[in-house]
């Protein structure tokens, strides 16, 4: 898709989808890059499981980095971005060479089901906006969905979440307390790294995790 239809239906989408799309427009290469960094370092099959791809962004990084063997499983809730996704996978070169071992479901990430854990799980999923129990939930089932060793990895902008709290009052800013408080505990459990991109709308910290069998 040209790049400027793609930021359009980006765009719609997060005017009409404000909590499951939270950006303005699709995250930057460079984002892209620090969020594929641990899978760039892999050798060997692999399993990959991405939650919610949006435009492809940082598919469109992933792809490139999968061998024959890898597996490419991709979670996407919002069917126009899932069609979206569909036609890249049908008609450009970089994504069908791995259709075959690419499959879109069109869920939330706690219906999805799968037979095996994944090596690397990348997750686009804007939990800012979403309520603190929500957001449990979802960590601890891309935990399960982890296979020992495996690293999730995901992002969020920076410094938005204090700001918000600044501003908020009432429940909305318990909310982004008790936010703060799960995000807090997986990060001095499970934190491998964290990368700093400032190349990108907004500017974005990527965490990276692993699950620590004592603790998932």
């Amino acid at each position: 898709m040209p790049f400027f239809a793609e930021h359009r239906e980006f765009f719609t989408q997060f005017r009409e989808r404000f909590e499951s799309t939270g950006a303005v427009a699709p995250s930057s290469r460079f984002l892209a890059r620090a969020m594929t960094g641990p899978l760039s370092r892999h050798a060997g099959p692999v399993r990959v499981l991405e939650v919610g791809p949006g435009t492809g962004a940082v598919t469109r990084k992933i792809v490139t980095l999968l061998g024959p063997e890898a597996r490419f499983d991709l979670v996407e809730l919002n069917d126009k971005f899932a069609d979206l996704l569909q036609r890249k996978f049908e008609s450009e070169p970089s994504y069908q060479r791995v259709a075959d071992q690419s499959h879109i479901h069109r869920c939330p990430i706690q219906d999805f089901a799968t037979d095996e854990p994944y090596d690397f799980i990348i997750s686009g999923l804007p939990l800012n906006n979403f309520p603190a129990d929500l957001v449990r939930e979802i960590f601890d089932v891309l935990f399960r969905r982890l296979a020992p060793g495996g690293v999730l990895s995901y992002f969020e902008y920076m410094y938005v979440r204090p700001l918000r709290r600044m501003v908020s009052r009432g429940a909305e800013r318990q909310r982004l307390r008790e936010l703060d408080e799960i995000i807090r505990m997986h990060l001095s459990h499970h934190r491998l790294r964290r990368d700093w991109v400032f190349v990108n709308l907004p500017p974005a910290w990527v965490q990276h995790l692993r699950p620590n069998p004592a603790l998932v």
